[in-house]
């Protein structure tokens, strides 16, 4: 984690249980599909969809940036909005209510030019949403939940406490999340002129 000012970048190493969180896999898959030569982003995006149930939530907004440049709009958007189902929930699973400001920077960072495809076509938003939470449901998470945690302020001022809430509640959050996913899907339908 760092806080930069112009020119200037103060790298915060993380303590207690935030040094425990395993991000490596996916700094590196992130690294790989932002590099600037496009083989190397072409053969990440490939491994990634292999296995997407091992990264986290940025790793799959950052593959669709590089479908969305090699001319695969309606995959990019998929994987999108399945990353965001996924960074909806960690944030809601985190302990500290701050950590959720990733999914706005994510959000910022990678949903235009996804954003700006998907809402040309309200039917095709409609089946791309509700195939990515479909996913979601049936797909493991089998990569550490806690990355989001290393994003709020918790892991700035070195707090203690679990990252986590109980783990008992995580059925129903994800439930919820999903929901309200889909509920936000209908909500931003309604504000799509109809196209005739």
């Amino acid at each position: 984690m760092s806080e930069g000012t112009p020119g200037r970048t103060v790298v915060v190493e993380p303590t207690g249980e935030h040094a425990t969180i395993d991000t490596a896999l996916a700094r590196d898959a992130i690294a790989g599909l932002l590099d600037a030569d496009p083989d190397v982003r072409r053969q990440v995006a490939e491994l990634v969809r292999l296995e997407p149930e091992r990264l986290a939530p940025p790793v799959l907004y950052a593959l669709s940036e590089v479908l969305l440049e090699q001319g695969r709009p309606a995959d990019a958007a998929f994987w999108f909005y399945a990353g965001q189902v996924r960074a909806r929930f960690d944030a809601r699973r985190c302990t500290d209510p701050t950590a959720s400001a990733a999914v706005d920077a994510l959000n910022e960072r990678f949903g235009g030019p996804i954003n700006r495809f998907a809402f040309t076509d309200p039917q095709r938003l409609r089946r791309m949403v509700i195939r990515a939470v479909a996913w979601d449901r049936r797909t493991p998470h089998h990569y550490d939940h806690r990355w989001i945690a290393l994003h709020g302020m918790s892991a700035y001022l070195g707090a203690d406490g679990p990252l986590s809430v109980p783990e008992s509640d995580w059925e129903a959050l994800a439930a919820r999340t999903r929901a309200e996913y889909l509920e936000g899907l209908r909500t931003a339908l309604r504000s799509v002129p109809h196209q005739r």
